[in-house]
């Protein structure tokens, strides 16, 4: 079990997903990637994931506003054979995108992977969801590939931590 740790501020908070989130997360996913389907041409694959197996296998993460309500998710994989914690789904709520959701849970996301030793983070992105792709590099990812796997088109990336 990964020890995480704690965040609590600015009225936010970042607590592991439970099997009462699940529906909360899906409808979040829902409406943030549906923007995507006609760009694509198919429902983007974290559309897709069983997040009620992911709260098992996965370190899966909610961020909550003061009132409770969750704004966003990610979803971490942690794999002690791997030098980077790898992020396979941040998702923010449509209503709550533009406000630094995203960075918290991905600087959250880093904390947890220096707090483990890991060398880097990595995720991977669709081509055609563009405005993620400068969003990374803002973020201090640099891409490392690209491949057509599953179906699509992806963009990897890596941030080195050390």
């Amino acid at each position: 079990m990964v020890e995480l740790p704690r965040l609590s501020r600015d009225g936010l908070s970042i607590t592991k997903a439970t099997d009462e989130d699940v529906p909360i997360i899906q409808s979040m996913v829902e409406a943030a990637y549906a923007k995507y389907i006609d760009r694509i041409g198919k429902r983007p694959a974290p559309m897709d994931e069983n997040y009620h197996q992911a709260i098992y296998t996965h370190t899966v993460l909610t961020l909550r506003g003061g009132d409770g309500q969750v704004l966003g998710a990610i979803v971490l994989e942690i794999e002690p054979s791997l030098d980077s914690v790898k992020i396979d789904n941040l998702v923010v709520h449509p209503a709550a995108q533009g406000r630094g959701c995203g960075r918290v849970l991905m600087d959250y996301a880093e904390e947890v992977a220096r707090s483990q030793d890991y060398r880097a983070l990595t995720l991977y992105t669709n081509v055609k969801m563009y405005e993620n792709l400068g969003v990374y590099m803002k973020m201090g990812f640099f891409e490392t590939e690209r491949k057509h796997e599953d179906g699509f088109d992806r963009v990897y990336f890596r941030k080195n931590l050390h």
